[in-house]
């Protein structure tokens, strides 16, 4: 069998952007599993969760804020430190970069070979790699919670436990109920799971669960604009971070192979879990990691642009 294309080598064709208004003042920017944003404006200023992928890109998610306020974005929140989120910061001008202590951890241990790996796993989005200045290194952190007033208006930013990665935060606005949760929740898209904590993501889901939004954004996949939506996106997320990690664990149990474990897992979730945006991209790099925190590596290895590439020939081929 030949191999695949390589991660989202492959998936070049443009992605139509959708801009809901998801309460007063309150706007998901999405795009077909692309990776989202969500603007939140207040009274004397605008917040900006996630960045984009590159400054260029960014230009239009800040376009499509000034079509609805003419108030400035001061503020840009990163949900976590992948480059797909983050690269795009420099086009804000003047905007505080916010995002949790460990989110500018995980920036220093691995932030330049993130940058690397994600430029070449997605061709599409780093289109204009020419126009990042570099990293992106936040001006405000935080070790667990704290809250920005835009004006009268509460924007609670919280760290409720590791997922996606050991650093994810959300954002939450307790005047309308709506959550910005990034890639701790996804909707009819795959989790990248390359640098997850499975045995605690399902229990920072229950958290996200207990708050019962009214609508929730998520890191990719259209936004949840209803309880039962909310509800049902993050019920199928478990579902599918349930399924990956007890196949793989089962596998690891019985002394398989890497090789033997991926085919396995994808045997048990190609029927649910294919249609799912990304889905080829991110089983590879989510059976490596389930696969190694099965075998009692709990902090996650670093994906460089070479690891990627051997390790995608090897389960592929």
């Amino acid at each position: 069998m030949a191999v695949k294309g390589f991660a989202s080598t492959t998936d070049l064709a443009d992605k139509k952007v959708s801009f809901d208004e998801l309460g007063p003042g309150l706007y998901a920017y999405t795009a077909e599993g692309d990776p989202n944003s969500g603007i939140i404006v207040g009274d004397d200023a605008v917040m900006v969760i996630d960045a984009q992928a590159t400054p260029a890109m960014a230009q239009d998610v800040i376009a499509r804020v000034a079509a609805v306020t003419d108030k400035p974005i001061r503020y840009v929140l990163l949900t976590h430190y992948h480059a797909v989120r983050v690269l795009g910061a420099s086009s804000y001008k003047n905007a505080e970069i916010i995002c949790s202590d460990t989110a500018r951890a995980m920036i220093a241990e691995r932030g330049q070979q993130d940058m690397d790996s994600e430029i070449g796993r997605f061709p599409r989005l780093f289109r204009a790699v020419e126009t990042i200045p570099g990293l992106t290194w936040p001006t405000i952190t935080f070790p667990g919670q704290m809250t920005v007033w835009l004006g009268k208006r509460e924007v609670r930013i919280m760290h409720i436990g590791r997922g996606h990665t050991a650093g994810d935060v959300i954002a939450v606005v307790p005047d309308a109920n709506v959550v910005f949760s990034g890639d701790l929740v996804e909707y009819r898209s795959a989790c990248y799971c390359g640098d997850a904590h499975f045995g605690d993501w399902p229990a920072t889901l229950d958290i996200l669960a207990e708050m019962k939004a009214k609508a929730l954004v998520p890191g990719r996949g259209a936004a949840l604009t209803d309880p039962k939506m909310v509800a049902d996106g993050i019920a199928m997320t478990g579902d599918f971070l349930t399924t990956l990690y007890g196949t793989v664990s089962e596998q690891v149990a019985k002394g398989r192979s890497l090789k033997e474990t991926f085919d396995a897992t994808k045997a048990a979730m190609d029927p649910k879990f294919s249609s799912y945006a990304i889905y080829e991209h991110c089983m590879p790099f989510n059976v490596s990691r389930a696969f190694d925190e099965a075998r009692g590596i709990e902090w996650p290895q670093i994906w460089t642009a070479e690891r990627d590439r051997e390790m995608w020939a090897a389960l592929q081929g």
